[in-house]
């Protein structure tokens, strides 16, 4: 192809299959233990999330513009365009970044093609979203095209999750002291969503972790788009099982052919804490 497919680690996807999609990523890094770490391992996510568990904290920062300026410019000194997929600008500058990024190397290589989409997206509903990408590109699109259909189908692409410990939200600033005490006290967990603006929202809550997993599979069914969602992603806060529910679930009540399920990554695992689902597909709305 005469361009490539740009996006960040804040998708949640993992070496091997950044390789399969044939795409070029930018590490966000988290500081944790007195170390700044870019790229993990899944044994690594483990220890990370009982870290989190035994009361360590992570701090995170965006990708500011010459991040992203060391990616970008080798693809366009190639010869090639360049398509950039980055992290919600309702949750991080990383969008904004890689904005002066484009704009600064336009300048240097007027010849090239640009595009920056905000992708309104978070871990791997990011991560879905490129996946859909690359397989458009591979049928053919070419770049505009690939704009085009990005801007149009972002919107389509559901984040519904709940979290295990409303204590992380409360440092986030997502929820209040007081509700995240009660709702501790009480075993209510928030289901939330990202929403058009690529916010955090809570939409709702159930009392229990079963039932809050239920409600999650209740917006699937409600507004999940018949015949474009063979391919689910699911991300978790190292909690494989309830991953696995979801995953059955998914295949023997709605017919969904593969989900792919990974950690979610240190950067966004930092704000969501131990515990943490999401499920990702794409619906009629947000």
């Amino acid at each position: 192809m005469s361009y490539r497919i740009i996006t960040d680690t804040c998708c949640d996807l993992w070496p091997e299959l950044y390789k399969q999609l044939d795409v070029d990523v930018i590490p966000l890094s988290v500081h944790f233990q007195g170390r700044d770490i870019s790229s993990y391992t899944e044994s690594w996510l483990k220890e990370f999330y009982n870290g989190l568990r035994a009361g360590e904290a992570g701090q995170t920062s965006a990708v500011n513009p010459e991040g992203w300026k060391d990616v970008i410019a080798p693809v366009l000194a190639t010869g090639q365009d360049a398509l950039v997929l980055a992290f919600s600008s309702g949750l991080s500058t990383t969008y904004q970044s890689a904005v002066i990024a484009a704009q600064e190397l336009q300048a240097q290589y007027p010849q090239r093609v640009i595009r920056v989409v905000d992708t309104l997206c978070a871990s791997m509903g990011q991560g879905l979203f490129v996946w859909h990408t690359c397989k458009m590109r591979d049928a053919g699109m070419s770049l505009d095209e690939l704009y085009r259909w990005c801007e149009e189908k972002k919107g389509h692409l559901c984040h519904w999750f709940t979290v295990d410990d409303l204590m992380y939200l409360k440092r986030g600033g997502r929820v209040s002291a007081t509700t995240a005490l009660v709702g501790t006290m009480l075993q209510i967990k928030p289901v939330m969503h990202v929403d058009d603006a690529g916010h955090l929202i809570k939409t709702g809550t159930a009392r229990g972790r079963k039932k809050a997993m239920d409600a999650l599979l209740k917006k699937f069914e409600d507004t999940a788009l018949p015949g474009e969602n063979d391919t689910v992603f699911i991300s978790h806060g190292d909690c494989p099982e309830d991953a696995a529910y979801l995953t059955q679930q998914l295949k023997s009540r709605y017919g969904v052919k593969e989900v792919i399920t990974y950690y979610i990554g240190a950067v966004i695992g930092s704000h969501s804490g131990p515990g943490t689902l999401a499920l990702f597909f794409l619906g009629d709305h947000r």
